[in-house]
């Protein structure tokens, strides 16, 4: 948590506060586009027909330059492996926020969570992603977290 309240990331505010309290010469990582403040973009990927998905080496790699290819700040990495040939979940907590996979490869299936505040653009991850694991389709959904309304 100090890393993140070093970066001005973690509030005791109330969310009706949020706005208010905001001193002004505080660094203010949420972001504004098309007319809306918000805390960042929240992309999720649903790969089928996917490749790689048993080995943890090979997709920590794949998530760490999806990560610097958004120009994000790789602080932890945590993978888990269920067995040899088994599935894989794990997160990379980024600065600006984390990314997330979980891998069934009995179905060729991974899930991605890609959230990232600031200048971090997500959708740079994409492409290293899709490159990675290879899929024969991709579902991709984007969410706009801590809108202020």
């Amino acid at each position: 948590m100090d890393a993140l309240a070093q970066l001005g990331m973690v509030s005791d505010v109330s969310r009706e506060n949020q706005e208010q309290s905001f001193a002004p010469e505080a660094k203010d990582y949420f972001v504004t586009r098309d007319g809306l403040r918000f805390a960042g973009t929240h992309l999720l990927l649903d790969l089928w027909g996917a490749k790689s998905l048993t080995d943890p080496v090979a997709i920590e790699r794949a998530l760490v330059e999806a990560a610097e290819a958004a120009r994000a700040t790789v602080l932890h990495t945590h993978l888990h492996h269920f067995s040899p040939d088994g599935g894989v979940s794990g997160v990379l907590v980024l600065a600006e926020s984390h990314i997330s996979i979980h891998t069934w490869p009995e179905r060729a299936f991974a899930a991605i969570d890609i959230f990232m505040c600031g200048n971090c653009d997500p959708y740079r991850s994409v492409p290293i992603l899709k490159a990675a694991f290879r899929p024969r389709s991709m579902q991709l959904s984007e969410q706009r977290r801590g809108l202020i309304v």
